[in-house]
């Protein structure tokens, strides 16, 4: 006899093998890592107008295709670059959002070099710590928040691209800044205790 999984009621998870394995080990987990939160930003950025699961199936593509996220690389990248990109159908194509990237890798090692840890600035939002909900139902997590308003007009500021505040909601949620797995998810507790 085998035992439900309490997880969260994302439409489409259920029986996804991919989708329930972000689920479980990805979502929600506190990152620190100035490079894989930049990474995670502009994958999120390319799921503007999309489903998160159209993004994480090409999540191996796209790290290949942008040489695994290495920002001092993608900030090299020029028209044959774009090109490439372009014509790559194993990643979403959009001249805005390629350029988004390259400007933001810019972006990032413009703060780097200016002595701005990515990393310090995205967690100094909530006070390096991760906010923790106790939301009952899918139905009541927002889409986004006052906060998240706040970091996306600085991130902005920055001049990064597609970083609207759902898009920003989205990725707090996703890198742990925020635990908005529910109560009754099996996932909840365990990432509240990381956030200790």
């Amino acid at each position: 006899m085998t035992s439900e999984i309490d997880r969260c009621g994302w439409r489409g998870m259920a029986g996804d093998p991919l989708y329930e394995a972000y689920h479980d080990t990805e979502w929600g987990v506190p990152e620190y890592d100035s490079r894989a939160l930049w990474e995670k930003l502009v994958l999120d950025g390319f799921q503007a107008g999309l489903a998160w699961i159209t993004i994480l199936r090409k999540r191996e593509a796209f790290r290949a295709a942008f040489d695994n996220f290495d920002p001092e690389k993608v900030a090299c990248y020029g028209e044959a670059d774009r090109v490439r990109l372009m014509a790559d159908a194993s990643i979403v194509r959009s001249n805005a959002k390629i350029d988004a990237a390259i400007s933001g890798a810019k972006i990032y090692l413009s703060m780097r070099e200016a002595g701005e840890d990515f990393s310090t600035f995205c967690w100094s939002f909530t006070g390096g710590r991760p906010i923790q909900n106790d939301w009952t139902a899918e139905i009541g997590v927002p889409a986004q928040t006052p906060l998240a308003e706040e970091v996306a007009k600085a991130l902005k500021a920055k001049g990064f691209k597609f970083v609207g505040p759902v898009i920003v909601y989205a990725w707090m949620q996703a890198v742990g800044m925020v635990n908005d797995h529910q109560v009754a998810c099996f996932r909840h507790e365990p990432i509240r205790r990381l956030g200790s």
